[in-house]
């Protein structure tokens, strides 16, 4: 009379997050997952599930999987986590803005630096189509003055 628990197979969890099922045996081999075992098929719990989704994202956000691995650590210290484990989460999300400051200002001179270097390669495209017209202009002269001179 219970309310089972809502499991997934690895298919399911691959699907739902478009990832495939070799990532999610990684990331099991790896410590971050750990689904129960009916022979060789994983049950994966919504535990699991809630990891998985906060792997990725952490992923997205520059998260290393050891850095995500002793979050998950931490916060299986406790039932609701830590204060420990906020204050590391704090700290390594501080580290990761760092980063991503960093590394947009590295983007935002190599920007400066490309729209120069465009800027530049058009100066010297357009002063060489200016010279190759000049010099078209003055051949057509000359052509035309032999042409005149031949004609009288």
């Amino acid at each position: 009379m219970g309310n089972p628990k809502k499991t997934y197979s690895i298919s399911e969890l691959a699907n739902e997050f478009d990832i495939t099922t070799r990532s999610i045996r990684f990331y099991e081999d790896q410590g971050l997952l750990k689904p129960e075992r009916r022979g060789q098929t994983r049950i994966y719990s919504s535990k699991d599930r809630v990891r998985l989704k906060l792997i990725l994202r952490g992923k997205r956000l520059g998260f290393s999987l050891a850095e995500s691995r002793e979050l998950f650590e931490l916060w299986d210290e406790t039932e609701s986590g830590s204060e420990r484990q906020l204050l590391k989460m704090l700290e390594t999300l501080d580290q990761k803005k760092q980063q991503l400051e960093t590394q947009l200002n590295d983007i935002q001179m190599a920007k400066i630096e490309l729209d120069s270097a465009q800027a530049r390669c058009e100066a010297a495209l357009q002063e060489l189509r200016s010279k190759k017209s000049k010099s078209e202009t003055s051949h057509q002269l000359t052509d035309n003055s032999t042409l005149d001179s031949s004609l009288h």
